[in-house]
């Protein structure tokens, strides 16, 4: 059997969905769960053999929720290649910024959704901010593995980030 370890819904000092408060609570809760695994793929990289992230399914007294947690295969040699990788990811991320994304939901004061993004656009976008700058050079040392990450992890949107990047760059040389 398999064991699981629960990682949450969103980074720890981020404002999320809130089950029996937040409207639409379902599909903004499993936007949030999704946009935190690309996250922590960017920040950390993708699992290694033997682990997988995964949306898990969570009963409550006011309806289900969803958060994020890491599936261990039942064999020695997987949790000992992968243990590392599971300290990380299991510590999780504190912000958004941490892996250059933005929060896929902003929040008004009272908790309400003012701004909801599609997941693509979020990956897109961290893409778009971890990127290197003409010359090849990083901003941030640690954002050359957060781009590549996410560029082998979610090929589609690093194509988009791509072409929106050629576009600018035409745009500002007329």
């Amino acid at each position: 059997m398999p064991h699981i370890i629960d990682i949450g819904g969103t980074p720890a000092n981020e404002n999320c969905a809130q089950l029996g408060q937040t409207d639409d609570f379902e599909r903004l809760n499993r936007l949030e769960v999704a946009a935190y695994k690309a996250a922590l793929i960017g920040r950390y990289g993708p699992p290694p053999a033997g682990c997988e992230l995964v949306e898990l399914r969570n009963p409550h007294d006011f309806g289900r929720y969803f958060t994020l947690g890491i599936r261990i295969a039942d064999e020695d040699a997987a949790i000992s290649a992968a243990a590392d990788y599971i300290e990380q990811v299991e510590n999780g991320l504190g912000s958004w910024l941490e892996a250059g994304f933005r929060a896929p939901v902003s929040y008004d004061d009272a908790g309400k959704p003012t701004e909801v993004r599609d997941l693509a656009d979020v990956i897109v976008s961290a893409l778009l901010i971890t990127r290197p700058a003409p010359d090849g050079v990083f901003a941030l040392p640690e954002n050359a593995a957060i781009h590549q990450h996410l560029v082998d992890a979610y090929p589609s949107a690093a194509a988009i980030a791509a072409a929106r990047l050629t576009a600018v760059c035409a745009g500002a040389a007329e």
